[in-house]
Formats: structure tokens, C-alpha cells, sequence
């Protein structure tokens, strides 16, 4: 493993698995919906009795109840648990917060633990403090290209060196269930659950491509697939964090396509995976991909970086190549606030995602004609996002109290 001595070098800290990118699991929100009810399942299982209250602060609380947050924890604990909403309360360490709370028969707290979501279904009780799990001694995108000219390797080769064996495996099933939201979203049609009567248009918009030539055909496949996982995401059916759930539909719509028309191995799709697993952890490490932090700049940001980085690589592109086709990805969603109408993730998550998966393929093309060069770095866009987020006002960053949400999303 040739790269062990560049972490020195570099001054960099561990990072972790990409499995904390990809993970399988039931929408709306992995913030908001995965996260608490994680929580929750460890609180209960060293509290399995009791009188249960539970509160909510932050955007957790502001956008808790068109996220299902409370819903979430009720099927973890129970019917009887006493919610307190506290959106204006923001504790040290991240804005998604909540504490829980198991009380016995005679009323005394018999077990109260704080807890933090912070993002991609990730919950921990220490925000701030990495998991002793890290596998990658790199945690920049510039150590790691240095890495692969000095080894004369891919980005995916890297993954491959610091995951287990068991990686392929887990990469495979994350695969097969992107797939399947994407064919269950194709499915379904009605409307969405919720006030806001949001229709479905993935089966329509598939249908339409059936009677298109190319290229409208593959553009309108391409936002088919992406609105199909995204519309399962808000109706709380089963996807996988790419890097979130509200921006789950981007990277599956991009594959899906690429093997549908270009006939991909699994084997290279997995690969392309990897690819987009590191670019998202390493939004993840050095910055954020909460939306209730960042903005969705985090979260759709990260997701079109990851898909146009996947696709670089399918399309035989170098190190340099595929980290320019990621770095554009955000860089050109800088600044995009989280700004969901009512608190639900359908009005402007929805769309978002079949746009986003476009730019991805918009950034990889543009990124195969160039020889990879380019001014601004995918570590400088982390690092400017990152500053960005912290920069929106609070109500830009999933509290559903300005931009398009502002005054009810009237």
C-alpha cells in the first residue's frame, strides 16, 4: 500500500468508511427520519422501559413534522411518548438535535441521553469527533490524485485498498436497491402523501420517452429515473443515501441510464460507485452534507459531484478528468439554499434531482474534452461550500422558514 506516507505529508486526518455515504433505508429524510429513529433504536435498547419524552430542537424540530420525525421514533418506541418542539433552540455542535428521555413509573428519569443528526442518516452523541473506524489515511481529493499518479492507479483502486473485502458486497446491494427505487417509483402514480397534493410524474414522463427519439429520449429517461427515486423518497419508501435522502435520486438515475444505453458491467458500475463514495465522504469529512447546516448545496451539491464523477469514470476518464467532472458538480450549486415548502421533501427536493442529475452528465462531458487542468481545485470548492453554509442565515438551511418556503411557500 504505497500511499501510507502521504497522510503524513499531507497533515491530514483519518476519514471513514463509504458506507456512511450509502446507506439503505426508508425516506423522507435521512437527517430527519433515519437519524432520529437510529437514535432512538440505541436509547431503547439501553432503556427498554419506561415513559418515553422526546425533544426536538433546531430544524429537527422546525421541519420535524413534514420530515415524520416524530413518526419515525413513535414506531421505535412506541405510541406513548410526549414530544416538545423546540425549533429556536439551537444546541452547540449541530442544528439537528434532540434528546431523549425514559422515565419510570414514579416519574424519575431513569435514562437521558443527547443526541445529534448529522446527516446521511449518521447520528452520534460527540458532533465533532470522528469515529474510530476511519479507514483512509488521505482525507483531501489533492493527496489522494497524488496517490494514484504515484501508484499509477484509479480513485476506485483507492477505495479498494482501505475498505475490507466485504466492500463489493455492500457496494452490490446498494446497486440492486438503487434499482429497485427506481423501478418502484416507475410504478407508482397518483400523488404524493401529504397537503401540498404534489402528483407523481416519473411514470408519465418514462411513458412520454417511449414515443421520443434520441437525444430527448435519454434527457427525459434520465429525469424519469431521477424523479421515480425521489418521489419513493417522500413517500417514505425504501432508497439508499446518496449522499442523503433528499438528494437520493441523482447518482441512481445517472447509472441506471449509463447501463441502460452503454451495456456497463455491474463490475464497473460498482467501481463507479466506489468513485462516488470517496467524492461524497470527502464532502462529508471536510465539510458537510446536511442540508440543515449547509443548505442544499450539501446535499444536491454533493450528490451531482458524486453522479458527474461516477460518469467521468465510465467513460475512461483519468483521475484528473473525473475529479474536475466532481468538482464542477458543486462548484455550480454553491450557494443553494435548503428551502423546503411546508417542511416536506417534494417542493424543490423533487426537482432538484432531475436537474442535478443532468448537470452531472453536463460535467462529465465537459470535463472528458479538457485534459483535467483546471484553476480551482475540488478541495478549494469543499472548503468554500463549507463557508458558504455556515454564511446562510439559519432560515436558508432546512427550517423551511425563508426562500421558497418563506410565508407557507404561498
Amino acid at each position: 500500500m504505497g500511499g501510507l506516507g502521504w497522510s503524513t505529508l499531507a497533515g491530514e486526518t483519518a476519514m471513514e468508511t463509504i458506507r456512511t455515504v450509502f446507506k439503505i433505508g426508508y425516506g423522507p429524510s435521512s437527517s430527519h427520519t433515519m437519524g432520529p429513529a437510529r437514535a432512538a433504536e440505541s436509547f431503547k435498547e439501553r432503556a427498554p422501559e419506561g415513559r418515553y419524552e422526546v425533544t426536538l430542537y433546531g430544524s429537527l424540530a422546525a421541519t420535524g413534522k413534514g420530515h415524520l420525525t416524530d413518526e419515525a421514533i413513535l414506531k421505535v418506541l412506541g405510541p406513548e411518548v410526549r414530544f416538545e418542539w423546540k425549533p429556536d433552540t439551537i444546541l452547540p455542535g449541530h442544528p439537528n438535535a434532540l434528546t431523549l428521555e425514559a422515565r419510570d413509573e414514579a416519574g424519575r428519569s431513569v435514562l437521558s441521553e443527547t443526541w445529534f443528526s448529522v446527516g446521511g442518516g449518521e447520528v452520534t452523541r460527540t458532533p465533532g469527533v470522528r469515529s474510530a473506524e476511519s479507514r483512509y489515511d488521505l482525507g483531501r481529493m489533492d493527496g489522494i490524485l497524488a496517490w494514484c499518479r504515484e501508484e499509477g492507479r484509479n480513485l476506485w483502486e483507492y477505495v479498494a485498498e482501505r475498505e475490507d473485502p466485504g466492500i463489493w458486497d455492500y457496494l452490490g446491494g446498494v446497486w440492486e436497491a438503487m434499482g429497485d427505487s427506481i423501478r418502484n417509483g416507475l410504478d407508482h402514480e397518483s400523488r404524493l402523501p401529504g397537503p401540498l397534493g404534489v402528483a407523481r410524474k416519473a411514470s408519465s414522463y418514462f411513458t412520454k420517452s417511449q414515443l421520443q427519439g434520441d437525444p430527448i429520449r435519454v434527457r427525459t429517461r434520465l429525469f424519469a429515473y431521477a424523479l421515480a427515486v425521489a418521489e419513493e423518497n417522500a413517500s417514505g419508501g425504501r432508497v439508499v443515501t446518496a449522499p442523503t435522502c433528499g438528494s437520493c435520486g441523482v447518482l441512481p438515475a445517472v447509472l441506471y441510464l449509463l447501463e441502460e444505453y452503454y451495456k456497463f458491467s455491474e463490475k464497473r458500475l460498482l467501481h463507479a460507485l466506489a468513485t462516488a463514495g470517496l467524492v461524497g465522504n470527502l464532502i462529508r469529512h471536510n465539510a458537510s452534507i446536511s442540508g440543515a447546516e449547509v443548505g442544499c448545496q450539501g446535499e444536491i451539491g454533493s450528490a451531482c459531484a458524486m453522479a458527474a464523477a461516477a460518469a467521468a469514470q465510465l467513460f475512461g476518464g483519468t483521475p484528473a478528468q473525473v475529479e474536475y467532472a466532481a468538482e464542477m458538480g458543486l462548484e455550480h450549486h454553491l450557494g443553494l439554499t435548503c428551502d423546503p415548502i411546508g417542511g416536506l421533501v417534494q417542493i424543490p427536493c423533487i426537482e432538484r434531482n432531475a436537474f442535478a442529475a443532468a448537470r452531472a452528465l453536463d460535467a462529465a462531458e465537459y470535463a472528458l474534452l479538457s485534459d483535467g487542468s483546471h484553476r480551482v481545485s475540488f478541495d478549494r470548492v469543499v472548503e468554500v461550500m463549507r463557508r458558504t453554509g455556515h454564511d446562510l442565515p439559519h432560515l436558508y438551511r432546512e427550517t423551511a422558514l425563508g426562500g421558497l418556503a418563506g410565508d407557507g411557500g404561498r
